[in-house]
């Protein structure tokens, strides 16, 4: 046990040395610029810690994809940066795969295949995934964890520990600790495959009703906790639908919301990355879902705060408000700070609120988001800043990262039927049974 301590110490040394001038680099410049008055071009040095970023397998570049989609946690010359990052890590070689295979299943693992391809399909932060056709002929996506991923996400947590510190120490409007909590423990479950197959079960049973979304089955006897073999799902990419007729790019986008929704507001489960490799098209419009490792759970009592959150904007009642942002997990709710936070909700909130066709924002770029979210950061520093309560960051980020979607598809949508349509039923004690019935069957 301590030669299995001590291993993981040195991997956990030479991943802080592959990664720390890159986070060295951003707290010093950030420490310079506020001690000493030394101007920094952030643009120029958001660029080059991107692009440093992008060379690194493992959670970093993962965590930075995350941050810069929660507003005002990072400057937003880095937020704009590392929001480009698409998980895309150089794969690993054939002689490494192979071996690895051999460590998850045993040597003569290529047995069970008639074939598999050498090359990765797609290569990620966490691990990469093969296309290959089993004895029986079906197709699979087997996805393979790099090596060493717990010393890399231990190093790389204490790496995003300073650098939120050093911008807290300067900037109180985000107060991040329990957004650092959340990113910790999703990070943990990712590493997970075993719990990543039993959350896939958990979807499958959710969309089992209705063919529009897709989630693929796994192959236990070819899976472990590093390797999860399931059904290969053929689809493209939703980009390459941004030139369809409008019916087509406005069906696409309401299969997107139920894909994401029909699981928040049903089960209380909602996943948690709406990154563009996590799903795509097939021929007849339906959605893929894939990558079932950042799951998050929520409690019934904060899937209500979201609806009631709806209707106190919707009826301008503050009281009803205050009681959402607190079933959230919000505390310290002064009437200042409910102004400002309202402002945010009124933005992610507002195609929701009217009866009609609309965009998911008024305008086709991130421009007017970025700007509601500076005077948002803004007043709240003022005020003293706000915690925002762990639950909010997986939610958070799904709204934006899937209005984002919507904007690139142009869509045009009557969100407010949308949403109700989801909501119509909703009842706490209804969707605690639904959801433990779910995490029963998957044995989660």
């Amino acid at each position: 046990m301590k030669d299995q301590d001590a291993k993981s110490i040195t991997k956990q040394i030479k991943r802080y040395a592959q990664v720390g001038g890159v986070v060295g680099k951003l707290a010093t410049k950030l420490a310079s610029q506020k001690y000493l008055g030394l101007k920094l071009n952030k643009d120029k040095h958001a660029a080059e810690i991107r692009s440093a970023l992008g060379g690194i397998k493992g959670p970093l570049m993962k965590v930075a994809q995350l941050s810069a989609t929660i507003p005002d946690l990072l400057p937003n010359e880095y937020a704009r940066e590392l929001m480009h990052l698409q998980s895309n890590a150089p794969p690993m070689g054939w002689l490494f795969v192979k071996r690895r295979m051999a460590n998850e299943l045993a040597k003569d693992w290529q047995k069970n295949f008639d074939s598999f391809d050498k090359v990765a399909t797609r290569a990620a932060s966490l691990g990469q995934v093969h296309k290959g056709i089993l004895n029986n002929k079906d197709l699979v996506a087997c996805k393979l964890q790099y090596p060493d991923m717990e010393s890399a996400v231990s190093a790389d947590l204490s790496q995003l520990k300073m650098i939120f510190s050093i911008y807290q120490s300067y900037n109180k409007a985000i107060k991040t600790e329990e957004v650092y909590k959340e990113i910790t423990d999703r990070l943990k479950e990712e590493l997970d495959y075993e719990r990543e197959k039993k959350l896939m079960k958990v979807f499958e049973s959710i969309f089992s009703d209705c063919n529009y979304i897709h989630v693929p089955k796994t192959y236990e006897k070819f899976s472990t906790k590093k390797l999860l073999t399931m059904s290969w799902l053929e689809g493209e990419s939703v980009l390459k639908f941004k030139k369809e007729k409008k019916e087509i790019r406005n069906y696409i986008a309401k299969n997107m919301y139920y894909a994401w929704y029909k699981p928040f507001f049903q089960f209380g489960v909602i996943h948690g990355d709406p990154h563009l490799g996590n799903y795509s098209i097939q021929k007849d419009l339906s959605i893929n879902l894939y990558d079932f490792g950042c799951m998050r759970i929520f409690k019934a009592k904060f899937i209500q705060g979201v609806i009631d959150l709806y209707y106190a904007l919707q009826n301008r009642d503050e009281a009803k408000a205050v009681h959402a942002y607190e079933q959230w997990g919000f505390t310290d709710i002064t009437k200042e700070k409910l102004k400002v936070l309202s402002k945010w909700a009124n933005f992610l909130y507002s195609p929701l609120l009217e009866d009609k066709v609309q965009k998911i924002q008024k305008s086709d770029s991130g421009v007017y988001g970025a700007k509601i979210a500076s005077e948002v950061h803004n007043e709240l520093k003022k005020l003293g800043g706000v915690k925002p309560p762990k639950e909010f960051v997986f939610m958070d980020r799904a709204a934006v990262g899937l209005g984002s979607v919507f904007m690139h598809l142009k869509a045009e949508v009557n969100w407010y039927r949308v949403f109700h349509e989801l909501i119509k039923d909703f009842n706490q004690k209804k969707l605690m049974e639904k959801q433990q019935k779910a995490l029963t069957l998957a044995k989660l």
